[in-house]
């Protein structure tokens, strides 16, 4: 039997989308934003919104997500893509907007932007990668980076009584109210990706309805920064990073959970 003959339509278990361009991706291997991408789009493809969905992409690891997303994408200066995405939502509320960030435009240079945005209850959603270290830039320390964790600015680790403790800026805008969902996620199992994907659908369809902001982080390695190869890596999260940054609902439908 032939490989064209086994996959038949009525065969096939699953198709990749059509969503994501044939080009390489310049992540390191075992970087879960690929993933992230693909579970992103998948969702949009499955939902029919490629004509309506306009994403915005600032500066980080993250800055070429234009190249991969088959979708109307525009770039932002580093920490803007909320005061970007406001404005594309504002001249074209029918469209699905969203935003693409990693911890040191999000919760670092862009941390008003995001505050802000999220106390409007602009109806966007905001994927906020969180990877606790500067990986585009030579693994730096992050807001997000661990107590203790080592990094090229905490060579002896984190010292909070210096530099502070890891910001959790998720559970700091998730009692605005302006903002309708707030959940951590991860993709280091298929589980967690079908989660994912639950929440990103939940997330589409609710800032489509202008319910307000809708916000997702995705927790995810970084093995080039930690110094790890990929398996160790997400056994690393999985031990430590999720102690500290528990996955979940945080709040639902405008109403806390936790």
């Amino acid at each position: 039997m032939t490989l064209n003959e086994i996959c038949k339509p009525e065969n096939l278990v699953y198709k990749k989308t059509s969503l994501l361009t044939d080009k390489v991706m310049h992540y390191c291997p075992g970087c879960g934003h690929g993933t992230i991408h693909r579970a992103l789009m998948e969702v949009v493809d499955e939902m029919g919104l490629q004509d309506k969905t306009i994403g915005v992409a600032p500066v980080g690891c993250s800055v070429l997500a234009y190249d991969y997303m088959n979708v109307d994408m525009q770039e932002a200066a580093h920490g803007r893509a909320p005061a970007l995405a406001t404005a594309i939502k504002r001249l074209m509320p029918e469209k699905f907007v969203f935003t693409y960030q990693g911890d040191g435009d999000l919760a670092a240079i862009g941390t008003a932007e995001t505050i802000h945005c999220c106390n409007r209850g602009e109806p966007i959603l905001m994927i906020f990668v969180n990877n606790a270290i500067y990986g585009m830039t030579g693994g730096q320390m992050a807001p997000t980076t661990l107590e203790g964790m080592k990094t090229a600015t905490s060579p002896y680790g984190r010292d909070v009584n210096k530099v502070g403790w890891p910001l959790r800026i998720t559970e700091m805008i998730a009692p605005l109210n302006g903002v309708w969902s707030v959940s951590r996620h991860t993709v280091h199992t298929p589980a967690a990706v079908q989660k994912l994907k639950r929440a990103i659908k939940k997330g589409i369809e609710d800032s489509m309805a202008h319910k307000g902001t809708c916000f997702i982080e995705v927790c995810s390695s970084c093995n080039s920064g930690w110094k790890m190869n990929p398996v160790d890596a997400n056994k690393w999260m999985a031990e430590h990073v999720l102690e500290y940054f528990v996955p979940g609902d945080i709040k639902v439908d405008g109403k806390m959970v936790r």
